[in-house]
């Protein structure tokens, strides 16, 4: 039986080009979640609020939606999460957009516009 040939080693690969002089490097975020878009990250900062409200008082949330009283059971709350909110984006910026609304609707209000 032959001896077992040593496999060749692999070609190195090529190296990336350096942008030009003066020219900044642009990549893509490597994971969309990671990007620096304000709106996004507000986006989601409102809903994992909102959605901790739920997960805490997933009975109360019940009863709100089928008495149609979910703003007035969940006013403190809505209050305590908001401030979080605009604690960290800002106020002038959670007041010029509907991101923490949205969310109350969507996760809270189970995608009806009760907020």
């Amino acid at each position: 039986m032959p001896a077992a040939r040593p496999s060749a080693p692999a070609a190195p690969r090529p190296m990336p080009t350096p942008p030009t002089a003066g020219a900044p490097l642009v990549r893509p975020p490597i994971n969309p979640f990671l990007a620096n878009d304000p709106n996004a990250k507000a986006k989601r900062l409102a809903r994992a609020l909102v959605s901790d409200i739920v997960a805490y008082h997933p009975q109360k949330r019940d009863e709100g939606a089928r008495n149609g009283t979910l703003p007035q059971m969940f006013k403190e709350e809505i209050k305590k999460s908001y401030e979080e909110y605009v604690e960290q984006v800002g106020r002038e910026f959670a007041e010029s957009t509907t991101h923490f609304q949205d969310a109350l609707n969507d996760v809270l209000g189970g995608g009806k516009k009760i907020f």
